[in-house]
C-alpha cells in the first residue's frame, strides 16, 4: 500500500503551451512501473481551457465544482456541472475548461500507451471558445 499525503505533491501552473488562461494542476497519482494510469485535479479560472488534444487510451473527467464546457471535434460545446462524468474515446480530439464567467474543477484520469498519455494539438481560439 502507498499513501500519498495531501500536500506531498506541489501544485503547478498549467503550461502555456497546453492551456489558455489561468489553470492549476494538482497531481493526484502518476503511472508507475506496474500501472499505466495517472490522475490530477485541474482547476480552470473563468475563460481558461485546454488546447485541443487527444488521448491514446481515452480520458475520463469527473467534474467536482463550478461550471465548465467541453467539446469534441465536430460537435457542439456542451455544459458540464459538478457530478458529471465525461468519457472521451481513444484518439477523440477534444478540449475542456471553465465557462466564461465561472471557474470549474475536474479530476482527469487517463492511461499511457507506449509512455504517452496525451497528444497536445493547436490552441482553442477565442472565436471557437465564444461560440456559446
Amino acid at each position: 500500500m502507498k499513501i500519498i499525503k495531501n500536500g506531498q505533491v506541489p501544485s503547478m501552473r498549467g503550461p502555456e503551451d497546453w492551456f489558455t488562461g489561468s489553470v492549476r494542476i494538482d497531481g493526484l497519482f502518476q503511472n508507475t512501473n506496474s500501472t499505466r494510469g495517472s490522475g490530477a485535479l485541474v482547476t480552470f479560472e473563468p475563460g481558461a481551457r485546454t488546447a485541443w488534444h487527444t488521448h491514446p487510451a481515452g480520458q475520463t473527467l469527473i467534474v467536482t465544482s463550478g461550471l465548465g464546457w467541453v467539446q469534441r471535434e465536430g460537435g457542439p460545446i456542451e455544459e458540464i456541472n459538478p457530478g458529471d462524468v465525461i468519457w472521451f474515446e481513444p484518439e477523440e480530439k477534444h478540449w475542456h475548461g471553465a465557462s466564461r464567467n465561472r471557474a470549474m474543477s475536474h479530476i482527469a484520469v487517463q492511461e499511457a500507451v507506449n509512455g504517452e498519455a496525451v497528444i497536445w494539438l493547436e490552441k482553442v481560439s477565442d472565436q471557437q471558445y465564444k461560440k456559446q
